[in-house]
């Protein structure tokens, strides 16, 4: 990545786009604790189009806790580049003052400690408050949800994501495109969509009998006397990475070839500005932005990244507005003429502490989860141990759901997958039903029992770690390593496929583990139809009650080199 001088010196020698982020104003004023509402919406009004962009919120309605990843490993051409950088790396890249607000919202340094100061982010009430006061200040900005907005909680789950979308309307953005929201089934999907008042987007989405366009692929707005198309692009390898059964009407994919000829229509159809409203993950759109032409702003999810300047790949900028509700992209342009010539961004971050909740959606909010109140908040346990699961490799989040995988499946290794959502939970805190919803809420949770080869388990590792750390970002097809309980092994992030992953063992006594024998292994979220099990906030309750008091040691089980 660029300096913040040396970005703005490209973007003048590319062309001719002149580019400022505003994260600096409340980096400068983090850092004397002076954090106030109005510092944090501070915004010099620029250009005559504004987006306002939110992503991969999965459900979280209510502030929480979320430690940004200690492992974030890019590899080829993506090797120490946002968003692959990480803690004091990534501190040091964007000029981050060590204890601030700024380094605790986008790092994992000191965060516990951090967190007793700066508190819990997110809500969905502090997300309208933002949100209104840039409508208030442009009346015209443009509000974009990149997708994974239905899924993640247990009330989104008891409700068919219902409540999100009840939410999500009274917000009333413009447009949005998707991924989890395919796992609620085609039905579900098609019930909502023909209900939303703003557009549901997915050029890239097809019907998979005829092999033709199936969703809106875009919408062209008019906004202060400027046309601006968004187009939609969906996570496109959906039965890849999620059960094809629940929607094998469709197919995905990323669909380049569709993309430019999508982009082609809307430029000859007159408009000013282009816009993308992505789900592809952060490292796929920057391949895809060098390769078709035309597109001005990348709105990039899935990946749950949050940089606070944008990225330049040719006159294209990449927006990366993070997860969970922790952050709103405002990003502001000056389009003339048909191109953008300018832009002005900031990553606000929504401290929860320092942002009024906005009255109406917080009883809304409160509301839709009232049904379910009592459940929500049954304590479940207490932990000793910072909870958390962002990140390529393990998590203390992952080595609990293992825990209890193997212990109340009586089996000798646990798979958890490397799913990118679910908030933390500091040391000290109740363990509550919703708090174990939220790191394992799904609709094909349930946790199987079977046997595999060690050549299966190598298999298995090998496959993940090539949708992981492929250095074509097309084939970066899944979440993050596949975590597992019982077994360890080391993984060379720098080789091919078939030679990452060596050293299989089980932790319990050291033995290697044998290609030819079988071993009993227990897991959650297979896409294979007909899974059959308990479900897996199930299994994790019952040993989170057994235990009372959850604290894990360190796990060292996986070895990573070629970073």
């Amino acid at each position: 990545m660029i300096s913040r001088r040396e970005f703005l010196q490209a973007s003048l020698a590319a062309s001719a786009i002149v580019g400022v982020s505003g994260f600096g104003n409340w980096s400068r004023l983090s850092a004397q604790q002076a954090l106030t509402e109005d510092q944090l919406l501070q915004f010099d009004d620029f250009g005559n189009v504004t987006l306002i962009h939110i992503t991969d919120i999965h459900a979280q309605l209510k502030p929480i806790w979320f430690r940004e990843p200690e492992w974030n490993v890019g590899v080829g051409d993506a090797k120490g580049k946002p968003p692959h950088v990480v803690g004091d790396a990534f501190a040091q890249m964007f000029n981050l003052t060590p204890g601030s607000a700024e380094a605790y919202a986008l790092t994992h340094e000191d965060f516990v400690a951090l967190g007793k100061t700066y508190g819990k982010m997110g809500g969905m009430d502090r997300v309208a408050t933002v949100v209104k006061s840039i409508r208030a200040a442009r009346p015209d900005a443009l509000l974009l949800d990149g997708g994974d907005t239905w899924h993640g909680s247990m009330t989104s789950l008891l409700t068919n994501g219902q409540d999100m979308v009840n939410v999500m309307n009274a917000l009333t953005p413009d447009a949005m495109t998707s991924h989890w929201e395919w796992t609620f089934g085609t039905e579900r999907v098609q019930e909502i969509v023909e209900n939303l008042p703003f557009a549901f987007l997915g050029a890239n989405i097809f019907d998979a009998e005829w092999d033709e366009p199936a969703f809106e692929p875009y919408k062209i707005f008019e906004r202060a006397g400027t046309r601006i198309a968004v187009i939609g692009q969906a996570f496109p390898y959906m039965p890849i990475a999620n059960p094809r059964w629940m929607f094998p009407e469709y197919s995905f994919g990323i669909r380049e070839e569709r993309m430019q000829a999508v982009v082609n229509e809307v430029r000859e159809a007159g408009v000013d500005l282009v816009v993308c409203l992505s789900h592809n993950g952060f490292d796929v759109d920057q391949k895809m932005a060098a390769r078709v032409q035309g597109i001005d702003v990348i709105l990039t999810g899935h990946t749950h990244d949050a940089i606070p300047e944008p990225v330049l790949v040719g006159q294209t900028i990449l927006i990366a507005s993070g997860s969970n509700g922790k952050f709103v992209s405002r990003v502001d342009l000056d389009v003339r003429d048909g191109k953008m010539m300018g832009f002005r961004h900031k990553l606000i971050p929504i401290f929860a502490d320092v942002i009024t909740p906005d009255a109406d959606m917080a009883a809304l909010i409160d509301a839709e989860r009232a049904p379910f109140k009592d459940q929500l908040e049954e304590k479940i346990g207490t932990t000793e141990s910072l909870l958390y699961r962002r990140g390529n490799f393990q998590g203390t989040w992952d080595d609990l759901i293992c825990d209890a995988v193997r212990s109340e499946r009586d089996a000798q290794i646990a798979l958890s997958p490397g799913v990118r959502w679910g908030p933390s939970l500091m040391p000290g805190d109740d363990i509550t039903r919703e708090d174990i919803h939220n790191a394992t809420s799904m609709t094909y949770g349930q946790v199987y029992r079977t046997e595999m080869t060690g050549e299966t388990l190598h298999a298995v590792l090998e496959d993940v770690a090539d949708n992981l750390f492929n250095t074509d970002p097309y084939y970066q097809q899944g979440g993050d390593m596949v975590r597992v309980g019982g077994m360890g092994f080391a993984i060379d992030v720098s080789k091919p496929i078939g030679s990452r992953i060596t050293n299989l063992a089980l932790t319990d006594t050291g033995e290697a583990i044998d290609a030819a024998k079988s071993y009993t292994v227990a897991g959650w979220a297979s896409v294979n139809e007909g899974t059959t099990g308990p479900q897996i906030w199930d299994v994790v309750e019952a040993h989170i009650r057994k235990l009372g008091t959850v604290k894990l040691d360190p796990n060292t089980s996986v070895s990573v080199t070629g970073l």
